[in-house]
């Protein structure tokens, strides 16, 4: 387990972090969202974020990288919000390795993306998450969230709800 102490670095998404960051995006969606999204569905979705669709979505820019020790731990993908509103920027995934959670890395992770949404004069931040996923809804809350919108969104059959958390 790693403590507060240990050496953390956030910054830019490069090439060489593709890899990584397939296996991050593997080992945390299927800890968050097996039970929750459908077999079928989530391994699908896992699936296709190989190395190559991370290194596409490294280029385009809006991802930030955690990296504790050396190792790539955990990552962000950030920037306008994606639906109109008050709420100008937004946090569209945050993911840590699960070896790497509970000791404070997402949280620096999650200020280090408001500092970069307030950097780029976006004002307000909405952040999305599955309702049956209590991690995170406990993580945003007590980050200063508070739910101001709902929907849902379907994986085959299943419609699974969504709750939206802000801050301004």
């Amino acid at each position: 387990m790693l403590g507060e102490s240990s050496h953390c670095e956030i910054r830019p998404g490069v090439p060489a972090d593709a890899r990584a960051l397939s296996e991050i995006f593997r080992a945390s969606w299927s800890g968050a969202y097996r039970g929750i999204i459908p077999h079928f569905h989530l391994d699908g979705m896992i699936e296709r974020r190989t190395p190559d669709w991370w290194s596409t979505t490294i280029k385009s820019g809006g991802l930030l990288v955690l990296q504790v020790a050396g190792v790539v731990a955990g990552y962000a993908t950030l920037g306008a919000a994606r639906a109109q509103g008050p709420y100008e920027g937004e946090i569209y995934e945050l993911y840590l390795l699960p070896t790497h959670q509970g000791v404070g890395l997402g949280e620096r992770l999650f200020e280090a993306c408001r500092y970069h949404l307030d950097g780029r004069q976006l004002r307000g931040l909405i952040v999305w998450a599955l309702a049956d996923n209590e991690m995170a809804g406990d993580f945003y809350r007590r980050r200063g969230g508070r739910p101001v919108g709902a929907t849902s969104e379907r994986f085959g059959r299943a419609k699974l709800k969504k709750i939206a958390f802000a801050w301004d």
